[in-house]
């Protein structure tokens, strides 16, 4: 089992971070060659969920470990190219959020390509999906008038 750590400080609030990291829906926004996600089985924020993340034509079936809204996601992942865990932690930091993100692979080949994607900051990487969600919760955290999660609708009095 390889091990692979990337981090990265987001000028945004943990649970905005938290609420995009777990929206499947925003996945192919940030997450290289991700082009749908389907099979929705309970909550993302709930322990023993399930769905299928696909690039192209090959799947990702992924299963919530743990969860710890919006502090913490263990997710375990697999496919041909790359199976193993992830583990996210978000920690405030200086009217932010730090992201930790673990990643544990299992198998020769897993380990081979975790390495392949840990190295550089290229779209794709695991740095390089890192800082593309950063960015875009960045952009989406500073556009005047732009709705927050959470946040309710103004009303038109």
């Amino acid at each position: 089992m390889a091990t692979f750590r990337v981090t990265t400080l987001v000028a945004a609030p943990p649970e905005r971070v938290f609420a995009t990291w777990t929206d499947p829906d925003r996945f192919p926004e940030w997450i290289g060659g991700v082009t749908r996600v389907t099979d929705r089985t309970g909550s993302i924020d709930q322990a023993g969920s399930r769905y299928t993340v696909w690039f192209g034509r090959m799947a990702n079936p992924t299963e919530i470990l743990a969860v710890e809204r919006p502090w913490h996601i263990r997710t375990r992942f697999g496919n041909a190219i790359l199976k193993g865990e992830s583990d996210v932690r978000f920690a405030a930091e200086g009217g932010g959020t730090r992201i930790h993100q673990e990643f544990m692979t299992r198998g020769f080949v897993s380990a081979v390509f975790g390495r392949i994607f840990s190295t550089g900051s290229y779209r794709g990487s695991f740095r390089g999906e890192l800082e593309t969600f950063r960015r875009l919760v960045e952009r989406e955290t500073t556009e005047p008038g732009r709705l927050k999660p959470g946040e309710p609708k103004p009303r038109g009095d």
